[in-house]
């Protein structure tokens, strides 16, 4: 007689300012972390590597969408021979709701692994010295620190022998992705997203040094990347159960060494075998310097660009060490994108060493006359655990604030040199409503209807 072993994944959300967890009825941005591990899950099942009399069933849910029910999933995993909980892709913002979560499962006598970005930063960064990392550990969760691939048959199979360890700690390792099981999710789990949208990393690693980045001390600096043959098997198969829209999440995949056979390969699958589909890339601001990169990018159907762009202050730029941004290129850039139907969507980041309110709002104005940007989206500047920026502040004992979950990219944590915390929140507010003024929103919606 055969065993089930119930395997549940859940990309957790985090808490809004009136202590509720945000939902919503279809999320934007599809959850890579939950495709990858699902894919690499669904790998360990068919090897069936906790034997052969042993099935592994799946279960993918992401809580910006989904109401998660401790209860339901306690009966589910007791009404088979077992199971275990992991908690993916958690970012620091997410961690205290990823805690609450556990406690509520734990509570109920069931195994929890939390693994994502806050665990391996604070390895990475502070050798784990974080009061929530800590608790963590005090609770009994199993943390996992580093990429899954090649390391998740060690979890499943201490989870199945009711063995789990305390930390699983792969950051000294970054594995190889070429040929790995490839990032995938059930469609009916991708249908809860806007657009039917799903995602997959071509890449990853970036090999810049900005200050303020988690991503080159978590995935590391050396461009690690899927072949041409694993990114058609990703769009085909996601092409089979219906979904044609694709979430590129490479920080910067102008950047990917392979990015041109890439592009190459769905160019052909477009043109020749007549597949439609459409693509969202991150780019840098120097990528239409790179010969054919933006005309190969529209051909392969790429319809948006979101682009760093930070700050139009050049010492700004030069203080988070963000040098290769030159404000010079930015309207080249723009144009070039606009000539081929890309529309492109910018994060710009207040509260950089140099900023005065008084400055951010000059700033915009020059961005509102000057670049052709369908999308601005703002953000505080955040000392995000796993950056270097949040490793000086820690190390130098500097104030900022203690509840993680206010680490999203829209609080201020930590104080500023030229503005008082009033004059930084408001530089905030009035950043969004002084650039999207009715003028400019009808500005948006012309030129995203010329794109398309």
């Amino acid at each position: 007689m055969g065993q089930t072993f119930n395997l549940v994944m859940i990309k957790p959300s985090h808490y809004g300012d009136d202590g509720y967890v945000i939902q919503w009825l279809r999320n934007v941005i599809p959850s890579n972390s939950l495709a990858s591990v699902y894919g690499l899950a669904r790998d360990c099942a068919e090897r069936r590597v906790l034997g052969e009399d042993v099935d592994i069933v799946l279960h993918a849910h992401d809580e910006t969408n989904t109401r998660i029910r401790p209860e339901r999933i306690e009966r589910l995993i007791k009404g088979g021979d077992g199971g275990v909980v992991f908690l993916i892709g958690v970012q620091s913002n997410q961690f205290p709701r990823s805690l609450d979560l556990a406690r509520a499962l734990m509570a109920r006598g069931l195994r929890v692994v939390i693994g994502g970005f806050h665990v391996s930063g604070v390895i990475s960064m502070l050798d784990g010295d974080d009061p929530d990392f800590r608790r963590a550990k005090e609770m009994g969760v199993s943390l996992f620190a580093g990429e899954a691939e090649g390391r998740l048959d060690e979890v499943l199979q201490d989870a199945f022998a009711g063995t789990l360890k305390p930390l699983y700690n792969h950051m000294s390792d970054m594995p190889g992705i070429e040929g790995a099981p490839i990032p995938i999710l059930p469609a009916q789990v991708v249908h809860r997203t806007v657009g039917y949208s799903t995602s997959f990393d071509a890449g990853r690693g970036c090999p810049y040094q900005c200050s303020f980045c988690t991503i080159i001390n978590v995935q590391g600096r050396k461009s690690r990347r899927r072949s041409p043959d694993d990114v058609e098997a990703i769009v085909r198969a996601n092409l089979a159960q219906g979904l044609r829209d694709f979430f590129i999440t490479d920080d910067n995949f102008a950047r990917n060494k392979d990015w041109e056979a890439i592009l190459d390969r769905l160019i052909y699958l477009r043109r020749v075998e007549r597949k439609v589909f459409f693509l969202t890339i991150q780019v840098d601001t120097l990528c239409h310097r790179i010969p054919r990169f933006i005309e190969k990018c529209a051909l392969a159907g790429v319809k948006t660009a979101f682009i760093g762009l930070e700050n139009i202050n050049p010492a700004n730029l030069v203080a988070a060490k963000k040098r290769q941004n030159k404000i010079t290129e930015y309207r080249k850039l723009l144009l070039a994108m606009k000539n081929v139907g890309i529309l492109t969507y910018a994060g710009y980041i207040l509260g950089f060493p140099h900023d005065t309110k008084e400055s951010i709002l000059h700033d915009l104005e020059v961005i509102k006359r000057e670049l052709p940007l369908e999308l601005l989206e703002m953000f505080y500047l955040t000392p995000l655990p796993g950056s270097e920026d949040h490793q000086k502040l820690h190390r130098a004992g500097t104030p900022m604030d203690p509840d993680i979950n206010k680490y999203d990219l829209n609080h201020r944590v930590t104080g500023h040199a030229r503005m008082t915390p009033h004059e930084w929140d408001e530089a905030y507010k009035e950043a969004w409503a002084h650039y999207y003024t009715f003028e400019h929103i009808e500005t948006i919606l012309r030129r995203a209807a010329a794109s398309r």
